[in-house]
């Protein structure tokens, strides 16, 4: 070991090092000092005695000096005078012979009472049957010494424990350190270290499926640390950040967690929760602290996840603002933009709100890059399910082709959720591997909830329950651009569904206003076929109604696709938060009068749908009373083919030969591909679950697929 020069020698010698001071020591010195403050107290050696003895031979004797009456414990000490201790009574009483000196107002016997007013009177009679001069006796109140310690010894080991406790957790919050002092870790940042010969993932690239474009841009900056002057050769330079967009589910987190599997530099992982506490400061403390240890380790790469819970944008809302997370979220754009390019410090972030983030924190120079992450397409979730598949024993004649069909706008997470269910199911049923049947029960579990068969309906309601999706799949059925039907089934699921139509959506990202109003004709398909057939509508349609609704006004006021308003979108994401409405009252009249007219023509052209085709409804309706689930070839049994053609991005029927491939025109804003599935409920819930396929502003998850089809 090399020693130390510049270390500064003590004047007086390299003598024994003293030990370090421990806040410790001082507990114990006051705990010594309390115990030894009773117990090296000389405690006289008292002898018992009684009361008759002490009458005879000591008072009779002329021996006692005087009297204790110690009221409190109900004893009598009895001093004895100093020349009558050499007496022989007492020399064997006391079996040593005393020293005078020592034994001057020293009591040395004591005896107990049970009254005193009668020990008393006993004592008084007994001076005068012997006329005897009575001695003098005080009463006194002795204090208790156990009782007190053993209080002080416990508050004391009580307020030791609390502290050590406290110290222990306020130190445990920080990254580093604890124990005395640790309370002052809490500014320190709570991130977690992946390194070599540290905490390890076991998570690569080849477990992201599905996200071919975002992993690709996620590589390029592992391979810039692993080999830099491959690009510094060229005068590139290091991205200083990249942030992952996308809604939930799509697999960011999984990605920056193959980010550190892959990586060979230091990785720090935290989440934007890990900056908020509830000291004034403590965000931008931890900041400061995580760019420090990334300085240390760099090159490195910091990874915050939900980074919008401290980098929305600042100052819009002076009602909604807060200073500590504004601080945060300044002292981050400062360490961000501090430091030089050739630090190699790269900082990646996820949120599925990048429309709240503040602008500052997405200007290049922060976040370099934005990478976006979408829902896969059929493709991609046949990619995602062979990844999910592998540790799943299934059968030889599943098709993931079929499988990734009938799971259009599924996300990762609900991929593997469907892969687990079908595993569980298959486990149930006791099988020795996982079916396609066991696969399409899973979808609709995930789609539809948890089927509930033992739910008690009345009749009356079961059948206007099945008029109900009969209508739904009738006008899914007859036009030209509705979905295609799939499945219908009247067996409740889910907290309030009492019934649901599954259909196919085609992987689209355009709408016309020909498709978008066959959807809304489709959706309302259940309350006109109950207005066709009872005379009278019911609860049901309310989540339909919702659906429409909203589709309406989409159309109306962001799409441009209603004359009277014309070619205007009054849609502004930046002003979702805000009170006032980006046209006037007048404005806001006519457009409830145009989706109010646009409904009614959607509702009055499907009443005549229905009315046309009311035999097939009512086939369609007391086939599903019978057999409760209906496919695509039980419809096509009992009505006949479907008269329009279905056309889809991608075939896989092999059986056929089809490989037909339709190219469709894609945009980034609009991806939101959702199925329909209609729902209804009872008259007191509001659960008709129609998720139909609308281009509303935002991307929802929308789970649809297929439970069974039948060549």
């Amino acid at each position: 070991m090399i020693p130390d020069n510049n270390k500064k020698k003590s004047p007086l010698g390299d003598g024994p090092k003293m030990p370090k001071f421990n806040i410790y020591w001082i507990y114990g010195l006051i705990a010594i000092s309390l115990l030894s403050a009773k117990f090296f107290q000389t405690a006289p050696d008292i002898t018992t005695t009684t009361e008759l003895e002490f009458k005879q031979v000591m008072l009779t004797g002329g021996d006692v000096e005087k009297i204790d009456l110690v009221q409190n414990k109900e004893l009598v000490r009895v001093y004895i005078k100093v020349d009558s201790i050499d007496k022989d009574f007492y020399v064997q009483k006391l079996k040593r012979k005393m020293d005078k000196a020592k034994i001057k107002n020293v009591p040395l016997f004591e005896f107990n009472v049970t009254d005193w007013n009668s020990f008393n009177e006993r004592l008084q009679r007994f001076y005068e049957q012997k006329n005897i001069q009575e001695v003098p006796q005080n009463a006194v109140k002795e204090g208790e010494w156990f009782g007190p310690i053993a209080n002080t010894i416990f508050s004391l080991v009580l307020i030791v424990v609390v502290w050590v406790v406290l110290m222990r957790k306020m130190g445990g919050g920080g990254g580093s350190g604890g124990g005395p002092g640790g309370i002052f870790n809490v500014g320190k940042s709570k991130a977690t270290l992946f390194e070599k010969g540290g905490t390890k993932v076991n998570i690569t690239f080849a477990d992201v499926a599905g996200l071919e474009e975002a992993k690709e841009e996620v590589m390029e900056i592992v391979d810039f640390l692993k080999q830099p002057k491959k690009y510094t050769a060229l005068g590139g330079k290091i991205p200083k950040g990249a942030l992952l967009i996308g809604p939930p589910g799509t697999g960011k987190t999984l990605l920056a967690k193959a980010m550190a599997g892959e990586a060979q530099v230091p990785f720090f992982s935290l989440s934007g929760s890990d900056f908020v506490e509830m000291f004034v400061g403590v965000g931008a403390s931890r900041v400061r602290d995580l760019f420090k240890q990334a300085r240390e380790k760099a090159p490195c790469i910091i990874f915050i996840d939900e980074i919008d819970a401290i980098g929305r944008a600042r100052g819009k809302n002076a009602m909604m603002s807060n200073d500590e997370r504004e601080n945060t979220l300044n002292q981050l754009l400062v360490e961000m933009d501090g430091f030089g390019g050739d630090t190699g410090i790269i900082i990646l972030a996820a949120t599925n709100r990048p429309d709240v983030l503040d602008s500052a924190l997405l200007r290049p120079g922060r976040f370099d890059r934005q990478i976006s992450i979408d829902r896969p397409d059929v493709k991609g979730r046949e990619e995602i399910f062979k990844v999910h598949l592998g540790p799943i024993k299934v059968s030889e004649n599943l098709d993931v082709h079929k499988l990734a069909e009938q799971t259009p706008g599924f996300a990762g997470a609900d991929i593997a959720n469907v892969c687990n269910e079908a595993a569980l199911i298959a486990a149930r049923k006791g099988k020795t591997g996982v079916e396609m049947k066991d696969f399409q029960d899973a979808i609709d579990r995930v789609i539809g909830g948890l089927e509930k068969k033992n739910k008690i309906i009345s009749k009356e309601e079961k059948e206007v329950i099945a008029y109900h999706e009969a209508g739904h799949a009738i006008c899914g059925w007859f036009l030209e651009h509705a979905y295609p039907l799939l499945k219908v089934t009247i067996v409740p699921r889910g907290t309030a569904a009492l019934g649901y139509a599954q259909y196919t959506p085609k992987e689209q990202y355009l709408y016309t206003i020909e498709q978008l109003t066959d959807q809304m004709c489709m959706t309302l398909g259940g309350r006109a076929a109950e207005q066709i057939f009872f005379g009278k509508i019911s609860t049901g349609a309310s989540n339909d109604l919702q659906q429409i609704t909203k589709m309406a006004y989409s159309m109306v006021t962001t799409y441009g696709m209603n004359e009277k308003i014309g070619n205007v979108s009054f849609y502004d994401p930046s002003q979702e938060n805000t009170f006032q409405k980006p046209f006037s009252e007048e404005t806001g009249k006519i457009i409830d009068e145009e989706v109010r007219k646009m409904i009614d023509a959607a509702y009055h052209r499907t009443l005549d749908l229905l009315t046309l085709r009311k035999g097939e409804v009512e086939k369609l309706a007391k086939e599903l009373l019978d057999k409760e689930v209906l496919h695509k070839s039980d419809v096509e049994a009992l009505i006949g083919m479907r008269p329009y053609e279905e056309e889809k991005v991608v075939t896989f029927d092999v059986e056929e030969s089809k490989s037909a491939e339709t190219k469709t025109e894609a945009t980034a804003e609009q991806n939101n591909n959702t199925a329909a599935i209609a729902t209804d409920a009872s008259a007191t819930s509001t659960a008709d679950t129609a998720i139909v396929n609308e281009p509303t502003t935002n991307n929802q998850n929308s789970n649809e697929a297929s439970t069974e089809t039948t060549s």
